[in-house]
């Protein structure tokens, strides 16, 4: 890798998974790099961003209304989850079956 001219840059913060913060971890073990930074560097330098063709599922806002009850318990349950509300109202979502099942008699 060239190296690049050494300019003041500012800090870039992002949300990373933590299993890609893992493999900066190795990566940087693997390649003797320093820091974190480097290997984020040298992955920018290496990478085909002219023809890679990232997925997205689009996402759209949408209002609905909830009843009192159902926007605490969302709330509780995101404190004592550690995620978004909606991160659980997708969760929800993807959990409801498209029709309902047949009622028992």
């Amino acid at each position: 890798m060239a190296k690049s001219s050494r300019k003041a840059s500012a800090p870039l913060t992002f949300d990373l998974p933590e299993s890609l913060i893992e493999r900066i971890e190795s990566c940087r073990r693997g390649h003797g790099f320093k820091t974190a930074s480097e290997v984020v560097r040298t992955a920018i330098a290496g990478y085909d961003f002219e023809t890679c063709k990232p997925s997205r599922d689009p996402h759209r806002q949408i209002s609905v209304r909830i009843t009192p009850d159902q926007r605490s318990t969302l709330k509780r349950y995101s404190r004592t989850k550690d995620a978004s509300v909606g991160e659980l109202l997708r969760l929800a979502l993807e959990n409801l079956p498209t029709r309902p099942g047949k009622k028992k008699k």
